[in-house]
Order: C-alpha cells, then structure tokens, then sequence
C-alpha cells in the first residue's frame, strides 16, 4: 500500500470508531442513569481494573501499554460525561456556588492587609496595586500573615508564591498545606532588583550583601561576576535595606527594591542587578472568607494522589477532556510518606461553567485529598 492508500484506510477505520466511541458514550449514560437511580458511585476502581487487565491481555505483549493507556483515557471520558448527565452537587461545587452568590460585587478598594517584611518589601508593592486604601500590618513571617488572616487580624493577606527566574517560594507552598484559607486575586509584579549601599560605598568596599533567598538568586549571575561578595540571606528585601541602613557599615550592600533607597537614606549603586530583564514575581491575596469576585478567570487546587502508575496522567487526562487549559503543576513531598507528593494546579476556568464544576467534582471524589483554594481574577 501507498501513503495515500494507508490513510484512506485510516479514515475508514476513524469513522468506523467514532460511531463505536459515540455508541459507547451512549452507554454510560443509561449506566450514569442507573447509578443515579441505586445511588452508586460514578467510579468504579475493580471494574475499570477489570477491564484494562482483560483488554491489555488480549492484545498482546507489543501494544499492551498503548492498549491501556487507549482505555484508561476513554474510561476517564466516560466517568467526565457521567458526571456531566447526572449534574450532581457536591461539596466543592457547593461551596464554589455559594461563594458566588455570597461575594461583594466589587473587590474592596480599602482594607486591613497583611504583608511579611517591613516598609518598602515587594508585598507591599504588591498591596498598593491590588487596594487603593490600605490599612498594612508587617509581619516577620510569611506563616504570620497566614495566621493573621486565619485569626481575623487582618482581612487580607499578600504573599508571593513563585517567581519567572527563580520558581517557587517553597515556604508559601508547604504552609499552604497547613492552613485554610482562599485565594481571591492574584497580580505579577514586575520585579526589578537594585544594589543599595551607604553613600560613598563603592563596588569593590563590597564584602556582603544581604537580602531575602529569592532576590538572591534571581541576582545569581551578580554573584558569580564578583565572587569576593558573599550573599547573606535574610527575612524580606526592605528589611535587608533597613539592616545595611541601620549598621552603619560600608562594607555591606542590600538587593531590593529602588523604593527602598528613598525610604532607607540608601544610593543605587546598580539598578536591574537581576539576572533577567523580564522578572516578575506572583503574589496572591489570601482571605478567610469565601468570596470569588466578579471576573475571576483562574482557580487553584490542591490534592493528593494514588502512588500508583498513571494517577497522575489520568487526573492530567480531565484537563483535557474538559478543554481546560493548566497554567500550573507544581509538586511537594509529603514529609513523612514513602515518597509520596501533594499536587498544586494552577488552570484557567470560570466558576460558573459546568466543565469546570464537573471536573472540580470529579476530582473531589477520586483524589485521596483535595482542597480548593480559590478562583479569582490574576492581573
């Protein structure tokens, strides 16, 4: 056979499929409808293990793994329509309804706002833009500002969670495991880091700079230009400014915002000392309540898996049958487990559309946990 003979025969079989898939899908409507009717669970793990064990058998040792994954994708399909048929409402739809019919029309435009550091830290930043009349509290610790906004010290909370050169704050996402609370808005701040020191300090009286891990190493290539500077971690970037200000040393230089020279009394000795000129850093803004603001385009979650083969495709599987686009995987371990990980997605949906209300269902029901923390507009 030629080319042009073998997709001939291609299509042929395609049309021929398509009318089995459809005549399938059929079926697991009369079954979505009987479960419906017994109140049986949608998934079923000894039937569909049932099924992939018989197909990949008869199809032999060379096309087993492609036979399985064939299957597993169509089965995940069929639990997606079911689901979709029978429209049920569970906890997490529940929850994203009443948060729809509950939330202020508008996103306040003044509040009580947490931010971890002190005067001029990229947080703040971050809550200048995001409210027009804030009341900040500064805490030491990013976990401060969760707890502030658990106890109802503050009604908001800002805390960056990753960043375009350096990846994930790795301290927001563990403490994001500990405690509750929702995401309402999020914001990417361009990030622009600047050298401050002392006046009359010049580059090479330079012995220390001090600033927060992730301005550190988003200033990497800084340090490996001029390996006689050692950088010093410290809490926040604004606070690192107000050290070096306050030591009165002139042999110490901080990395943070060009703000803080004029807060600090401190000289830009190097604007843009980042590695990229295209930094920015996403911040989100934590509540206690449960609002999801008009506009909101974007929802995260949080959930573990299976340690098994394919748990992580199979929920990977549901973005795609939904037409839903994920933005975000991150994954940590889960100290204490074999190995085993907790899920961050980050995908763009709106709350109100079933596909996403189906999915966030589906998965709320397979996962061994699941959290949702918010849908919210990102600017």
């Amino acid at each position: 056979m030629d080319l042009k003979e073998c997709r001939a025969e291609i299509d042929k079989i395609n049309n021929e499929m398509l009318k089995l898939f459809i005549r399938r899908m059929n079926a697991s409507r009369l079954v979505a409808e009987y479960k419906a009717e017994h109140g049986l669970p949608i998934l079923n793990h000894a039937r569909e293990r049932e099924i992939l064990g018989e197909m990949t058998e008869k199809a032999g040792a060379e096309f087993e793994n492609y036979v399985k994954t064939f299957y597993s994708v169509l089965m995940d399909l069929s639990r997606s329509y079911q689901s979709t048929v029978l429209g049920r409402n569970t906890e997490i739809s529940e929850k994203v309804k009443a948060a729809l019919s509950a939330s202020p029309k508008v996103f306040p435009s003044r509040a009580a706002v947490a931010c971890q550091g002190t005067e001029g830290a990229y947080s703040q930043i971050a809550a200048d833009k995001l409210f027009g009349m804030q009341r900040i509290q500064y805490f030491k610790t990013f976990e401060d500002v969760f707890v502030a906004v658990r106890d109802n010290v503050c009604e908001y909370g800002i805390l960056p969670i990753e960043n375009s050169t350096y990846g994930t704050v790795i301290d927001v996402y563990d403490l994001m495991k500990k405690y509750k609370f929702n995401i309402v808005r999020a914001l990417k701040l361009p990030i622009k880091h600047s050298l401050l020191v002392a006046d009359g300090v010049k580059l090479e009286d330079i012995r220390e700079v001090y600033s927060h891990p992730q301005a550190i190493g988003q200033c990497s290539e800084f340090f490996r230009a001029n390996p006689n500077i050692k950088p010093v971690e410290c809490a926040n970037t604004a606070v690192a400014a107000k050290l070096i200000k306050e030591s009165g040393r002139n042999d110490v230089a901080a990395i943070a915002s060009s703000s803080c020279a004029e807060l600090y009394g401190l000289t830009r000795l190097i604007d843009g000392v980042q590695n990229a000129s295209y930094n920015f850093t996403r911040f989100i803004c934590i509540s206690n309540h449960n609002y999801i603001f008009p506009g909101s385009n974007k929802i995260s979650i949080m959930l573990t898996l299976p340690h098994t083969p394919g748990a992580l495709y199979n929920t990977l599987a549901k973005f795609t049958a939904e037409g839903l686009n994920l933005t975000k995987l991150e994954s940590r371990p889960i100290v204490g487990s074999d190995f085993e990980a907790q899920f961050y997605f980050d995908f763009e949906g709106a709350p109100y559309d079933d596909r996403v209300l189906n999915m966030l269902d589906a998965l709320s029901g397979e996962c061994e946990s699941f959290e949702f923390l918010g849908s919210y507009l990102e600017l």
